[in-house]
């Protein structure tokens, strides 16, 4: 009797197992197909004297160039533009050195990204744009503002991923986000079955936000969240970028801070679990008149601050517009 009923139990336990697994595969399969779909189309791949370099290209008016952060692509771009920049303005937004369509050089640097950014803008006819970095857009946004002082009407640097002292982002870091960026953000199932079912450790780990903060928002903000973490996704296609993170977050930039010339905005908040505010007080203690805005909550993400980030960035954007792009 006690045996038919440990194989009955079996038999339930193993078909409940099997059900699972396949709705799993099942809500993987179309996850990871919308994902996919999603970065075939929207932008386009231009050939310039940088190598190829993929883009979006959206609106008119005063050009933006819009530099993604970690994990990101254009479609990253588009989405930051969607919350942050104001309406008036034409975007363009790459994917940076190993995301999406764009190959990375052998020896990638972010000289060789500012280079970069200035090829895609000649291919595109553009003599200067607004630049806006998010995270580990900056090293290359500040390298951009330094090499091509006349190219760049504004400099806008949103949590800004920049490490002045590469110890201290190691400390930060840790052993345990070694782990997540060598295994979870190389693996598109992996980052599926975090994002999926648990969600609160994706806000924390891989968007640097307290997962209270993100509870305790509105519908709009939480949704905002919601598709910055989705965005990722293919990472398998970004994996290449991602690598290099690491070490061009914390490369040293081809001359002192305090030769910039560029009116230079950087914005963070206390509780950004990156630590990018201290890099924005490092910066803005070295960038000549340049200003900070300092939230005390909102984490990596600003959470909760939308509105007001997009409304200081129309203002410094307006403020600073060259007479060739009024």
């Amino acid at each position: 009797m006690k045996s038919r009923y440990l194989k009955a139990l079996a038999i339930v336990l193993l078909g409940a197992i099997a059900v699972s697994s396949i709705w799993v595969g099942s809500q993987y399969r179309g996850d990871v197909q919308r994902a996919r779909a999603g970065v075939a189309s929207g932008s386009h791949v231009v050939t310039t004297r940088c190598g190829e370099i993929e883009y979006a290209d959206s609106g008119s008016g005063p050009p933006i160039l819009l530099i993604h952060g970690a994990g990101g692509g254009f479609d990253q771009g588009m989405i930051l533009a969607g919350s942050f920049v104001p309406t008036g303005y034409r975007v363009i937004a790459m994917s940076r050195f190993g995301y999406l369509r764009t190959p990375a050089p052998e020896h990638a640097s972010i000289a060789l990204q500012a280079d970069a950014h200035a090829c895609l803008l000649d291919a595109l006819g553009v003599g200067r744009a607004a630049v806006i970095s998010a995270s580990a857009g900056a090293p290359s946004a500040l390298e951009f503002a330094l090499r091509h002082a006349q190219r760049c009407d504004a400099l806008v640097l949103v949590v800004p991923g920049w490490f002045a002292f590469p110890e201290r982002a190691s400390r930060r870091f840790g052993p345990l986000a070694k782990v997540v960026f060598e295994w979870v953000l190389q693996s598109d199932f992996a980052f599926w079955v975090i994002c999926r079912f648990f969600p609160d450790a994706a806000i924390k780990s891989v968007l640097g936000t307290p997962p209270n903060i993100v509870a305790q928002a509105s519908a709009q903000e939480r949704a905002r969240v919601d598709s910055m973490m989705w965005s990722i996704l293919p990472i398998s296609q970004r994996s290449t970028g991602l690598s290099l993170e690491a070490r061009l977050t914390v490369e040293r930039l081809s001359r002192p801070l305090e030769s910039l010339q560029v009116p230079t905005l950087t914005i963070s908040a206390k509780d950004d679990l990156y630590g990018t505010l201290e890099n924005a007080q490092f910066i803005v203690n070295h960038v000549p008149h340049a200003r900070l805005v300092e939230f005390s909550t909102g984490g990596h993400l600003l959470v909760g601050h939308s509105e007001e980030v997009l409304v200081t960035i129309g203002h410094f954007l307006e403020a600073n517009r060259t007479a060739a792009n009024r």
